[in-house]
């Protein structure tokens, strides 16, 4: 769903108007024909989605559920360590299954009491200012496919397990969704694609790959580690900087691997009080004056 994303899987439009992914030579399931067929008809459908639809329903296959159940299954106890209390107590909240995969108009009803987060179904790429844009209006761009099975612990791309056990569950608490429609707000602010690059790194080293400090331990706090049982173990190894929204801001990443530079926070509070605040207040004038000290 980010940017990035586009060159490791861009998405192409055939004539009768369905859908081709185009994965890399280097993605796991380039070698796997049926992989990319679901992968093609997931994305198809979708793409046919209007606004106003329920997200349609994909109809996964046994195999796309084992890997839910695979990945869902090992990171019951790795949540119970790594993850910081809010995350938790949003996890508690949503009641995701754990046997299936849910849909996503079924996720959709869940968030409904609790923050009214609904999803939209994303085909592959959703641009930067429309996918961070939507979010002021409690809408979540997510793709709907699963990871390939020969490598369930950890994916580079947004697939439907980081939406949903990722995203999912911090969409299920007040004080996360707080801090995303503070982005989208944001987003929606300011003008130059300088600032809607800042605005979306500040994104990634916090939402995506934030970290904090909670109990005596560092916990985690980010969607991308915490859909992933395998880059969940190893973020405590990781260089680990305070929290800096220029340094987050201005610092290039690469998707495809561990991140190894993360961003820790003191408290979830610091991140409400400093990213939080950020997205409340920024501007492109702003940003560009903090570009500047960098």
């Amino acid at each position: 769903m980010f940017e990035e994303a586009q060159y490791f899987a861009p998405v192409v439009t055939h004539d009768d108007g369905t859908l081709k992914v185009q994965l890399g030579a280097g993605h796991p399931g380039f070698a796997d024909p049926e992989y990319r067929r679901r992968r093609d008809a997931l994305a198809t459908l979708a793409s046919q989605w209007q606004p106003g639809q329920p997200c349609p329903t994909a109809d996964y296959t046994d195999a796309e559920h084992e890997v839910w159940r695979e990945v869902s299954e090992a990171l019951v106890d790795k949540h119970r360590t790594f993850a910081c209390q809010e995350y938790l107590d949003g996890k508690e909240a949503l009641g995701l299954p754990k046997d299936h995969i849910p849909q996503l108009e079924d996720v959709r009803e869940m968030l409904r009491p609790l923050t009214g987060y609904r999803y939209r179904p994303a085909a592959g790429l959703v641009p930067l200012r429309e996918f961070y844009g939507s979010l002021a209006d409690k809408a979540f761009w997510s793709t709907q496919y699963v990871r390939h099975h020969s490598v369930p612990l950890y994916t580079p791309e947004p697939d439907v397990l980081h939406e949903v056990v990722g995203h999912g569950n911090t969409l299920a608490n007040p004080r996360f969704t707080a801090l995303y429609e503070a982005a989208g707000r944001a987003t929606n602010r300011v003008e130059t694609d300088e600032a809607l690059q800042f605005i979306s790194k500040v994104f990634w080293f916090t939402l995506e790959f934030g970290v904090l400090h909670e109990g005596g331990a560092l916990k985690t706090y980010g969607a991308g580690i915490l859909s992933s049982p395998g880059e969940i173990e190893e973020f405590r190894g990781m260089t680990i900087k305070p929290l800096d929204l220029v340094d987050m801001g201005t610092t290039e990443y690469d998707i495809t691997v561990y991140q190894d530079l993360l961003y820790a926070a003191e408290s979830f509070s610091q991140v409400e009080d400093v990213v939080g605040a950020f997205w409340d207040s920024c501007t492109d004038e702003s940003i560009a004056a903090m570009k500047a000290t960098a």
